[in-house]
């Protein structure tokens, strides 16, 4: 080839290139838009959206302010002794406020510098063998979950039943117990509180995984109430200014206090459910925690081959002709479809995630490669279904919790490949929520020091996107 026609060759292949950035713009921009979350504050919770694993009582996983676009990505690890920050919240002066379950060791709160992910401070929390047919590595209490309140105090379920409250110092590098809840009359023997939350009157919600347990702590008289369904809940659950919202391993429930502050199911619906476990999942149900939706709905997955999205009506009583499930939409193939994650949802838009297929990080099945796949499901305006928008197909995210900003239009995921001799390779990855396509991928690590193994995405207030791994907690920002 002459020198001229390599040159026009190369001239091709850039214009070709500039194309297809053009033409994948251009679609975006078509494409519509998910709209900002605008989630009632929570008077017992932090600021919006920085409260929870979750982002705020409606556990939408979304953000109104922007996370990284892909500009000069710059990535960064705070080493930590082996063990899994899984969720991520921030106090009012910028402090990371994480708890770390580990397999050899307690659980313990850490408060990082958001900047340069050092450890200001920490506290040791109590630790307790699982619970029988609970994996070690899927054991979420005594850390999985925990709130910030209004006043930056930690309040954390213990491994022991106890619902500590813990202030961190400004400077970040004292943390004092400052209360102590002893639940142990009502959580008992071999039993664990997966999830604590507070409901808009202040009083303080729990669920326990065994015999699903839901109470209901009066925090000022110390008193506990408490209903039994007899069912496993093994995942948080979903705080709205009137009611409460559980999924068990077989149904959707509505609760409400009652005068005595007794919990009371207002309604409650059956899902379904194949009855297996599949390979990525926890126990053999939703794998979920209930999302709110503006507009009067709130949505799970259920555990159906293939599984489906679920939308249902909060409402106690229906209008005439109403029906409680809005839509159930399928997502992902059939035999290889399973989510162990909360839904993405702000606006009328849902995005869910497959994890089917995540194994052990530590067991004999630790490099299977999951399947892929992130899904979204819009509610019609209508009220009336639902329609499925787009399904990416490509992203392998094995159990992280994703986030969505609605400032920059990207769902924040994180996805495994296979690097040289079937090592794991880890990245981190923005898809557009318009349109499903991947907008930027960016290498965080490999191996298992670099999996996350549950734990969930942040996004901090300068745009930096966190996540905490089995080496510590990476983070990603734009470039200056």
């Amino acid at each position: 080839m002459s020198r001229v026609s390599a040159s026009r060759a190369r001239v091709v292949s850039v214009l070709a290139a500039a194309g297809a950035l053009l033409s994948a713009a251009a679609a975006d921009a078509a494409a519509p838009a998910i709209a900002p979350p605008r989630p009632p504050q929570n008077p017992h919770l932090a600021a919006n959206p920085g409260s929870n694993i979750h982002n705020d009582s409606w556990m939408t996983d979304a953000y109104a302010r922007p996370g990284p676009t892909g500009r000069d990505l710059v990535t960064s690890l705070g080493a930590l002794p082996p063990s899994l920050c899984s969720a991520m919240t921030f106090d009012r002066r910028g402090h990371l406020v994480t708890v770390c379950p580990s397999t050899t060791a307690p659980p313990t709160l850490r408060v990082l510098d958001g900047a340069t992910l050092a450890v200001l401070g920490q506290y040791v929390l109590p630790d307790a063998p699982s619970p029988p047919g609970t994996a070690r590595f899927q054991d979420f209490t005594g850390g999985g979950y925990f709130f910030l309140d209004p006043r930056d105090r930690v309040w954390i379920a213990t491994k022991t039943n106890h619902l500590f409250v813990l202030a961190v110092s400004a400077d970040g590098r004292a943390v004092t117990k400052v209360a102590d809840y002893d639940l142990t009359s009502a959580v008992t023997g071999d039993e664990r509180i997966s999830s604590a939350l507070p409901d808009f009157a202040g009083r303080i919600w729990f669920v326990t995984k065994k015999d699903g347990k839901v109470g209901v702590l009066n925090p000022r008289t110390r008193k506990v109430r408490v209903l039994r369904t007899g069912e496993e809940i093994e995942n948080s659950f979903t705080v709205d200014s009137d009611a409460v919202y559980v999924v068990s391993d077989k149904r959707m429930y509505r609760f409400s206090a009652a005068r005595n502050g007794r919990p009371r199911v207002d309604w409650s619906v059956r899902y379904r459910n194949s009855g297996i476990e599949k390979p990525g999942q926890v126990d053999a149900g939703s794998g979920t925690t209930p999302t709110i939706l503006a507009h009067g709905y709130v949505a799970i997955a259920d555990n159906a081959d293939p599984m489906n999205v679920l939308v249902y009506r909060k409402r106690t009583r229906l209008r005439r002709r109403a029906r409680r499930v809005v839509c159930e939409i399928p997502v992902f193939a059939k035999g290889r479809s399973a989510t162990e994650n909360s839904l993405i949802g702000s606006g009328r838009s849902l995005v869910v995630e497959n994890n089917y297929g995540y194994r052990d990080p530590f067991g004999p099945q630790a490099g299977n490669i999951t399947e892929a796949g992130l899904a979204r499901v819009d509610v019609r305006r209508s009220g009336h279904g639902c329609r499925k928008r787009w399904t990416n197909r490509t992203v392998r995210a094995p159990s992280v919790v994703p986030k969505l900003s609605t400032a920059t239009q990207l769902v924040y995921t994180y996805a495994q490949t296979l690097g040289p001799g079937g090592s794991q390779t880890w990245s981190w990855v923005a898809i557009s929520a318009r349109t499903g396509r991947t907008v930027f991928t960016e290498e965080a690590g490999s191996g298992l020091l670099a999996n996350n193994n549950y734990a969930g995405i942040a996004l901090g207030p300068d745009g930096t996107a966190y996540l905490g791994t089995i080496g510590g907690v990476r983070a990603l920002r734009d470039g200056s």
